[in-house]
Order: structure tokens, then C-alpha cells, then sequence
């Protein structure tokens, strides 16, 4: 006798283990999870009879349920995946003397001339001036891009800068109390040296704020211009050793601790 074939779309395990209503016409829910990055059926279908998948906060333990995932936030170990298809979600190494723009009118280099000719509308998440470098998100998740941004959230955000030293001591402690800007008071939430040599000196800022050029004027009004700035965090996410002008998509966990770390 052949045995049923899991993977098989006419297929449905319904054991009666929770009360999720099936969606007319869904996704089984292993075959969302799967296609989410998330692992084989097989793995998902452990997940789910683990019970560590959640479909609008309750427990599902049925391999065959059916949700949507245009409309239904699904969760794997507490941690929301990106179930709705079509979504992209990027970490790109911006170089200097790079708009952070789709285009320019002026034939300056922009974001997406490094892309690739992707067909999606991406969202840039945190603008980069023109001089500095480093880590920027693009999604076409229009509400995790909104949050991202907002400054309400306080998403996270770390940056190597090059400066004229000497550091004094105090300076970390300058920082977090607060700058005073032309347009009001700026802090730190972290600081460190990193490197000392003869009057240059690498420092390490971490802030949540969001104003133009805030770690650049920061450190320019503590009397240490800022000759290089490259960011290396956004929240959760790490820059790592991705080359300037080069993109990796993020990994389903990273995606899972963007959406945490907004709320959603």
C-alpha cells in the first residue's frame, strides 16, 4: 500500500490538535514555512508537530493547515517569519561617493546601480550622506521599512568613525550625557575606542537617533572631525565582511529579529 505523501497539495494531516481555522483555498502551512527559509517540509513539519509555530498567536500542531500568508502573521520559536511571498529583504555595502537614492538626475553612482537591475521597489532603510559607508537595508516591506525608520522604535544603529585624536578620557562619557546641536541636544548610547595612532584615533559610536549627520556633527562639536564613517549595525544586523558595493539577502533568523525588534 503506497503511503501518503505529505508534500502532496490534495493531502491534509488533521488530527484535531488545535482550533485554527483553515483558510479556503490556503497555503498549507510547512509548505510557507519551507519556502520562508525556514527548512525542508520535513523540518517544518517537526516544527509544527513540536508545536513551536504559532499562526495569529495560537499553537498549530497540524502538518495540513491551511493559512494566508498575504494576511496572517506566522511565527516560528516566538520570532515572526516573512511568510508573504514576493518580499525582499537586502543588506548592501554602500561606498562613498554613493547617493542613497534609486536614481539622480545629475548621473551621480545611486543605490540601485549596484542591484543589479532588480525589478522590486525598495525601500532604503536609514539614508547614508553622500561621503559615508557601510550598512543599509532595502526591502520592499513597506511596514517594516516605516518602523524601521521611525525614530519612535529607537532601532539601534553602530558606526565606525576615523577622527583627530587624541581621545580624551571622558569623551564616551561627553557623549552619552549629551552634544548640544544647532538643533537641540544629541547623545550616545555606546562609545569605545577602538585604535590609537599618533593623532588619528578609530572610534566606535552606537545611537538611535536619526538626524543628518548626527555622528558626524557629534564628534565635530567635542573638537574630533570625523574623516571616515562607516556603519556597521542597523539593530540586529551586522555589515560582517560583505564587500563595499555588494548585497547579501538576510537570513529568515535576521528577518525574524528585524520584526522583533519593531514590534511586529
Amino acid at each position: 500500500m503506497r503511503t501518503p505523501d505529505r508534500d502532496h497539495d490534495d493531502f491534509d494531516d488533521d488530527d484535531g490538535r488545535d482550533s485554527l481555522t483553515d483558510v479556503p483555498g490556503g497555503v498549507r502551512l510547512q509548505k510557507v514555512l519551507a519556502e520562508a527559509g525556514v527548512g525542508s517540509r520535513r523540518h517544518c513539519e517537526e516544527l509544527i508537530g513540536a508545536g513551536r509555530v504559532e499562526v495569529d498567536g495560537e499553537t498549530v500542531r497540524r502538518f495540513g493547515a491551511r493559512v494566508d500568508p498575504d494576511h496572517q502573521v506566522i511565527r516560528v520559536d516566538g520570532k515572526r517569519i516573512p511568510a508573504k511571498p514576493g518580499l525582499v529583504y537586502l543588506a548592501f555595502n554602500k561606498p562613498p561617493k554613493v547617493l542613497t537614492a534609486m536614481s539622480d538626475p545629475r548621473g551621480r553612482a545611486t543605490v540601485s546601480d549596484f542591484l543589479g537591475g532588480r525589478s522590486e521597489r525598495l525601500f532604503h532603510i536609514g539614508r547614508l550622506d553622500y561621503d559615508t559607508e557601510g550598512l543599509m537595508l532595502l526591502t520592499n516591506d513597506g511596514e517594516l521599512a516605516h518602523r524601521l525608520a521611525h525614530p519612535s522604535f529607537e532601532v539601534a544603529k553602530t558606526y565606525l568613525a576615523e577622527v583627530t585624536g587624541p581621545v580624551p578620557k571622558d569623551l564616551g562619557r561627553r557623549l552619552a550625557t549629551g552634544v548640544e546641536l544647532d538643533d537641540g541636544v544629541a547623545s550616545a548610547d555606546r562609545f569605545r575606542v577602538v585604535d590609537r595612532s599618533g593623532n588619528r584615533a578609530l572610534v566606535e559610536v552606537t545611537l538611535h537617533e536619526g538626524r543628518k549627520h548626527i555622528v558626524r556633527r557629534m564628534l565635530a562639536a567635542t573638537g574630533h572631525p570625523v574623516s571616515r564613517l562607516v556603519r556597521t549595525d542597523v539593530g540586529p544586523i551586522r555589515l560582517g565582511n560583505l564587500k563595499p558595493g555588494t548585497s547579501r539577502e538576510l537570513t529568515t533568523r535576521e528577518i525574524g529579529e528585524l520584526y522583533a525588534a519593531v514590534g511586529l
